[in-house]
């Protein structure tokens, strides 16, 4: 079960479909981005240009929700949906998410039935030690005990996503790796489009490009990485802001004069390999908070691209090493702008994404379709 179609999700999907070894039906509370609807962190209204239902049976059932989404807990509200799922007979139920009415509905109504499994990428990494909100930290932290009490068995996207399921309950033996994975063959693209698009903005074949992919909101700090950039003083040095978002003007105004600072506007899916070849590394200096991941650097190491990113980003302890990249500490641009002068130099942003390109193929569709798979055998055996 999932809140709708997502475009990290529908491939893995189908790609457990095509294996055979699970037998697989999907059931969404809410259509999303299948139709042209507005998205209130890129401020536009699109749909996804890649298949996002093609090869995977699926049903839709009803949202009831005045207000449909997933921007809060009721804009997932199918009150069909234990009734849909109970009708296909499913010998397991993977949940993507807790946060939602109908999700909750699920989780409750069978637990103890079947074996619950559960998906989600939440991580510790936003939590600050001391007495500062210590209340509402402890409250949270029982209301999460409480919640995955009703899970038998999570799959954990990665090492801070793991920490977090142990902190509320979970036991080694509730737990199976499936990774956070995307589409790496489709980023393996040759990249031609790129070449052209370079010339288009007037970046030269010798001249070195750092590429941002995301929102233009403050979670994600463009404004550290504008900031970071500028201080380089590097006339050869391109940054191209591919997004839109709240940030969008200010940026705009701080950067104007500087030439060598493009933007991009939003940019569908079948656009995204040629984006990341645009660039020679690629940043995500996120000061969160709830940057639980970050997949738009397994798709940057897909492309063969280095990355740097903050200490607030999730794939930090998975992803990223000096070997391919760096990692910074959050809202500090000098410590970026060091990492990316490090990585522009001649010859190591090339040798940082061969690298790049050797880690992610572990993290793969098949490597999460197995993990998952997995997590039901195992499961399913202890049941």
């Amino acid at each position: 079960m999932s809140t709708h179609p997502i475009q990290y999700y529908a491939p893995l999907f189908r790609r457990l479909a095509e294996r055979g070894i699970v037998d697989v039906h999907v059931f969404y509370g809410w259509r999303g981005a299948v139709e042209a609807i507005p998205d209130r962190g890129f401020g536009a209204t699109f749909a996804w240009d890649v298949p996002l239902l093609d090869g995977y049976p699926h049903t839709f059932v009803e949202n009831v929700s005045d207000d449909p989404g997933t921007h809060h807990a009721a804009g997932i509200d199918a009150p069909g949906m234990v009734g849909a799922v109970r009708a296909w007979r499913p010998d397991a139920v993977l949940v993507f998410g807790w946060n939602y009415r109908a999700h909750q509905q699920v989780m409750r109504a069978f637990h103890g039935e079947v074996p619950v499994l559960f998906r989600g990428d939440s991580t510790l990494v936003d939590e600050r030690p001391g007495l500062k909100g210590w209340p509402r930290r402890l409250a949270r932290r029982a209301f999460l005990r409480w919640t995955y009490r009703r899970v038998d068995h999570a799959v954990y996207v990665g090492t801070h996503n793991k920490e977090y399921f142990r902190a509320h309950g979970l036991r080694e033996d509730q737990l199976t790796w499936a990774p956070h994975s995307v589409d790496n063959d489709r980023f393996a693209d040759n990249g031609e489009d790129a070449v052209e698009w370079r010339r288009s903005l007037r970046i030269r074949d010798d001249e070195r490009t750092v590429v941002f992919v995301g929102k233009l909101e403050p979670k994600k700090a463009p404004d550290i990485l504008l900031d970071a950039f500028l201080m380089l003083n590097d006339p050869s040095a391109h940054l191209l802001f591919c997004g839109t978002g709240p940030l969008e003007r200010d940026l705009l105004d701080r950067s104007s004069g500087h030439g060598n600072v493009h933007f991009l506007g939003f940019q569908n899916q079948s656009r995204m390999p040629a984006v990341y070849r645009l660039g020679d590394v690629v940043a995500l200096p996120s000061r969160g908070p709830g940057e639980t991941w970050g997949l738009a650097v397994n798709e940057a190491m897909a492309s063969g691209r280095a990355v740097v990113v903050s200490d607030r980003v999730g794939c930090a302890p998975d992803l990223v090493t000096p070997e391919n990249g760096g990692v910074v500490l959050a809202d500090d641009p000098g410590a970026l702008a060091s990492a990316l002068r490090r990585a522009l130099a001649s010859g190591v942003a090339e040798r940082m994404g061969e690298r790049s390109r050797a880690v992610i193929r572990d993290w793969s569709f098949d490597e999460t379709a197995s993990g998952i798979e997995r997590a039901v055998r195992r499961s399913l055996a202890h049941r």
